[in-house]
């Protein structure tokens, strides 16, 4: 019989990263909050950001929290309004169109600008949270 080439020898447990991820789990309800809190804030924002024409597409903004299979959450943002060719009307306000005569409607864009105070707020308001359970 043959001996193997490599062998791997491991002494002691897991108990370090054990400890690490379910501290990591602990922070994922208060991690929820600050995202549900923002992710209407997000929503606020954009409505008020969106140009009004009928009123539709700034009616149609929602947000879901999502989680990863890796466990990460994320805020996910989303516009409902779809034009009669089902391109998402809050996209081609962004980034602009073509139009049926051969002409081109330039984008405005306001969707950054909208959103750009609610990431750094979420971001400070997600370290603080913790790094006040770290202190703890």
């Amino acid at each position: 019989m043959a001996k193997p080439m490599v062998q791997f020898v491991h002494k002691g447990d897991f108990k370090k990263i054990e400890a690490f991820l379910a501290n990591g789990l602990k922070f994922k309800p208060a991690i929820r909050m600050i995202l549900n809190r923002y992710g209407q804030k997000g929503v606020d924002a954009l409505r008020e950001w969106t140009p009004k024409d009928t009123g539709k597409t700034v009616e149609s903004w929602s947000y879901t929290i999502e989680e990863e299979a890796n466990g990460t959450l994320k805020i996910v943002w989303r516009n409902s309004n779809l034009g009669n060719d089902w391109a998402p009307i809050a996209i081609l306000l962004q980034y602009g169109h073509a139009t049926g005569n051969g002409g081109w409607v330039e984008g405005h864009d306001y969707i950054n600008p909208a959103i750009d105070s609610i990431f750094h707020r979420m971001a400070d308001e997600a370290w603080k949270e913790v790094n006040h359970e770290r202190k703890r």
